[in-house]
């Protein structure tokens, strides 16, 4: 798709357009079949702990956003996967070097070209974001989308790293709880639900 017919895709709010460009769901969630998946979330905390060799370890490693990477020894160095809900600048993508990029958004018009172009690109359903929003009772993080999202799979198992529910606020910014769209209490009780539910699910503590 040319430049200028990808910006009137997404003015336009051409949802079938749009989603021409993406990889089917089922074929996304077929790759993670039998497979360790590390989704590496954004928390401060994080920091802090000594996870980085663990996280690579997987076989898929899945970050968010601009995935800061501030240490190896903590956050590790791969990235397969990045889900997005932000525009990625060239210097970002340079930096992370994500194989696949997932754009995970309910908001279009951040999509950039680059990302909508890349191989193995995928654009998550808007109907699956409103479900998700339905279920935690507000608007869902890249974070929150991600886990619901990977967990469809027949992955083996889904370890979440720097996910403290902004309780350390987030590497990404200085934005308080109050500055973001997010419920995170209801998201807290949304993941410990689905460990419960879910034995393929561990949250890794952070101090």
């Amino acid at each position: 798709m040319t430049p200028l017919r990808f910006i009137a895709a997404r003015l336009m709010r051409d949802e079938a357009m749009l989603a021409r460009l993406s990889v089917p769901q089922d074929a996304l969630l077929g790759d993670l079949a039998g497979k360790s998946v590390a989704l590496v979330g954004n928390a401060r905390a994080l920091a802090n702990s000594t996870y980085g060799n663990e996280i690579d370890a997987h076989d898929i490693v899945v970050r968010i956003n601009l995935a800061p990477m501030p240490y190896s020894e903590s956050h590790g160095a791969r990235t397969d996967w990045l889900g997005l809900a932000t525009r990625l600048r060239r210097a970002d993508r340079n930096r992370i070097g994500p194989a696949r990029i997932l754009w995970m958004s309910h908001k279009r018009k951040r999509l950039d070209h680059a990302s909508a172009h890349s191989a193995g690109f995928y654009l998550h359903p808007l109907a699956d974001y409103e479900a998700l929003e339905q279920e935690i009772g507000a608007q869902p993080t890249t974070g929150a989308m991600l886990i619901s999202l990977l967990l469809k799979s027949d992955l083996a198992r889904l370890d979440l790293y720097g996910f403290d529910f902004f309780a350390s606020k987030s590497l990404s910014g200085s934005r308080s709880a109050e500055q973001v769209p997010h419920d995170f209490p209801a998201e807290a009780a949304w993941v410990a639900r689905l460990i419960e539910a879910d034995p393929r699910l561990t949250l890794q503590p952070l101090k």
